[in-house]
């Protein structure tokens, strides 16, 4: 059925959308599920998160982006997840507010240049590096501004299971700012309900991650606190939807995880650029070996 774009009904879905997008999914049940989840879990994120789903949208049609990219909720996620992050790092305050309100449409603007190169015939996809790339220079700008550092909040729900458990469903939880297992676990159930393969290999990314550190001497806090598993289990997600072979995501796993520490040796948060790095390898990857394989096909072939 289609929806009036100016339906409360179609704006409604569209943004629950937006917030399905965080983990690569067009589905508005998904990111309902999100969105009651960092209301339970992490109120103090929920107006950020919400700021986001509105501004981003609005911006996007301000500026004349396609209609088709706002219904998809590519202008929401990048949004969203500005919004969680400030507030998950400074307390809330005017001055935080005129910064995330500054963030989010910057963002929009750097989203729209990103998806028009990624449909380009070498592009690559955005993925979320308008949220890193904000991300950097307006955490980077909150502290230079003197603002006040968020509150540790209490995990109400860690140890209540099983330490690796925990540490696997803090994966799914961590790329939204949620430290609580069983948030990550409602997460994953969600994921399992929009797309099983996603989840499939989400939880495969996440809980690859703890096997992998240990491998490389990665650290094990950053492990156990599902730091190192939610690129992972982004890129389990982004690259089983863009191949059908199990080797790219399983590439992506790895690599993703291999390249969080280097963001540290340069002083910069990971936030979710290994997942981006990793996944443009391994499709860069890919185009190259079929480009060699094209060559090789070339020479074989009989001259007449």
């Amino acid at each position: 059925m289609h929806l009036n774009p100016l339906s409360w009904k179609h704006q409604l879905r569209t943004r629950l959308i937006g917030f399905g997008q965080i983990y690569l999914q067009a589905d508005a049940r998904f990111g309902l599920i999100l969105l009651l989840t960092i209301a339970w879990s992490a109120p103090q994120l929920l107006p950020g998160a919400l700021l986001g789903a509105l501004l981003g949208p609005l911006t996007a049609r301000f500026v004349r982006e396609p209609q088709a990219d706002i219904d998809a909720g590519l202008h929401d996620y990048n949004p969203i997840l500005i919004g969680l992050l400030l507030p998950f790092v400074f307390q809330w305050s005017l001055g935080l507010v005129m910064l995330t309100i500054a963030a989010i449409l910057t963002g929009v603007a750097v989203q729209a240049v990103l998806l028009r190169q990624s449909r380009q015939r070498f592009g690559l996809p955005a993925y979320t590096s308008a949220f890193v790339l904000l991300g950097w220079v307006s955490v980077a700008l909150g502290k230079a501004l003197g603002f006040a550092p968020a509150a540790a909040t209490a995990c109400l729900s860690c140890g209540t299971v099983n330490p690796l458990l925990d540490s696997t469903t803090l994966g799914f939880g961590e790329v939204i700012f949620l430290g609580e297992p069983l948030a990550g676990l409602t997460i994953a159930l969600g994921l399992l309900l929009a797309d099983r393969r996603a989840a499939f290999w989400a939880l495969l990314g996440a809980a690859g991650a703890l096997a992998i550190a240990p491998l490389f001497g990665l650290p094990a806090a950053s492990a156990q606190a599902g730091l190192l598993g939610l690129n992972g289990a982004l890129a389990g997600i982004a690259l089983s939807l863009r191949f059908r072979s199990p080797l790219a995501p399983l590439c992506g796993i790895l690599l993703a995880v291999l390249l969080q520490p280097c963001f540290a040796l340069v002083g910069l948060p990971a936030f979710t650029a290994p997942f981006i790095l990793a996944c443009w390898l391994v499709i860069l990857g890919q185009r190259v070996l079929d480009v060699l394989l094209s060559q090789g096909t070339e020479r074989t072939r009989p001259r007449v």
